[in-house]
């Protein structure tokens, strides 16, 4: 009695754990919240994030140029006996001298013009803050990409699971019937079991759908930073937006305002530049203002050593000013001036570059409206034949295999069609990304 009570409640524990085992949390969600999960948990986007604080502490350290350079001295030392000899180093005299020896010295440096050293490392800095700031939202753009055919594909996968369903369904309507036409003597039992190993092929295929949507949605979620068991369920709605009619030409235009190639091209122009002048500043002189204080003793320019502290201080103007900038600072002016051009020539090619790649994707757009319109008559067609074939087949003048043909041609025709219309928007989502609109 007491096994068969420990048993009925091992089975109740099981059966109650049971809707656990292997279930996922589904969650619905729109495109806008993966972006907003994404931007708080994407790795990539976190470390473009990093580079432009980096970039912006850069500017900071960049303008401590402008601040003068105070420098503070201090030492201790032991002083030996010195000697003191005639030129021809005969008569050797020792010259005692006070052991203890101290130096304190305070000096200062305000730099008043440095041939634009710190305002151009200043401007350097500063294109590098926009350059990471172009790298952030090309990595944004890039990682919404990704969510965005995460998503697309989810739903496309759904999409898929209906189309399978309906015609299981149908599937399972037609060996119903072909059954009742085997006991009536009207089909053979081998048509009953062509109709079942299509409905298994069918099962397979809708099994094979679905495990890949349970990938996409744990790849999606560990992306985005949630529980990778966590079933995502796109929100059709959130996907299904206005498409804006405009032509080639509107995207083009929009490319040379946001695109990021386009930017980090221009900038490195403008970096190169920057670093010619950079170059220019070896051949202007330095001039500062200057100010010290010094403490030393004992006082050791007399013989005999006096052994007492002498304090002295100045103010004044200080310029500094390389001879040998004059002939080495010219190789690197020329190479900035070739990194300028090679940067110019660059910039050109980026262009050409966007230029096409928006011209191919417009293309790829448009044909994925064409896609659409024949699928959708495709659909038509097919069902219009299904319909024909399946009259035929209930009337005894179509065989089983025109049955199993005419079924199979319109699961391909509407796997077909219910992918269509996903696939545009991918085409739109690609082209937004490839202008720098996403």
């Amino acid at each position: 009695m007491r096994k068969t009570h420990l048993f009925s409640a091992l089975l109740i524990v099981v059966l109650c754990a049971m809707p656990h085992i292997g279930w996922a949390q589904q969650r619905l969600m729109t495109l806008d919240e993966v972006f907003s999960l994404a931007e708080q948990n994407s790795v990539a986007i976190d470390a473009s994030r990093l580079a432009l604080t980096e970039a912006e502490q850069a500017i900071v350290e960049a303008k401590t140029g402008r601040l003068p350079d105070i420098e503070l001295k201090a030492s201790a030392s032991y002083l030996g006996n010195g000697t003191l000899t005639d030129r021809n180093f005969k008569n050797a005299t020792n010259i005692k001298m006070p052991h203890f020896g101290n130096n304190f010295a305070v000096e200062a440096a305000q730099l008043i013009y440095g041939g634009g050293v710190v305002s151009n490392a200043v401007a350097m800095a500063e294109l590098k803050r926009e350059m990471a700031n172009i790298n952030l939202d090309d990595t944004r753009s890039r990682v919404r990409l990704l969510l965005t055919g995460f998503m697309l594909d989810l739903h496309k996968m759904q999409s898929i699971l209906e189309v399978y369903d309906r015609n299981i369904a149908l599937q399972e309507e037609l060996i119903a019937d072909t059954k009742a036409r085997s006991r009536e003597g009207i089909a053979l039992s081998n048509d009953v079991t062509r109709q079942e190993l299509r409905l298994q092929q069918m099962l397979l295929q809708r099994k094979e759908v679905e495990n890949t949507a349970r990938i996409l949605s744990s790849d999606l979620a560990t992306t985005i930073g949630i529980d990778p068991t966590t079933e995502i369920i796109p929100d059709k709605a959130s996907l299904d937006i206005a498409l804006s009619a405009t032509d080639e030409n509107y995207w083009q235009s929009l490319a040379e305002e946001h695109n990021a190639n386009l930017k980090r091209s221009e900038l490195a122009v403008a970096m190169s530049e920057r670093g010619e002048k950079l170059a220019k500043a070896e051949r202007r002189p330095n001039i500062a203002l200057v100010a010290a204080n010094h403490f030393d003793g004992p006082i050791t320019i007399e013989v005999p050593v006096i052994d007492k502290n002498f304090n002295y201080w100045y103010v004044g103007v200080g310029v500094s000013f390389k001879l040998s900038s004059l002939y080495k600072a010219n190789r690197t002016i020329q190479r900035q001036a070739t990194a300028t051009e090679r940067s110019r020539r660059e910039l050109d090619d980026t262009r050409q570059r966007t230029s096409m790649a928006i011209h191919a994707d417009y293309i790829r757009y448009e044909e994925a409206y064409f896609a659409e319109e024949t699928n959708r008559k495709s659909v038509e067609l097919a069902e219009s034949n299904y319909r024909v074939v399946e009259q035929r087949y209930q009337n005894d003048i179509a065989l089983i295999t025109d049955m199993v043909d005419a079924a199979n041609q319109l699961l391909d025709a509407e796997l077909q069609l219910s992918i269509s219309r996903i696939n545009i928007l991918m085409r739109y989502y690609q082209l937004m990304a490839t202008v720098g609109t996403l």
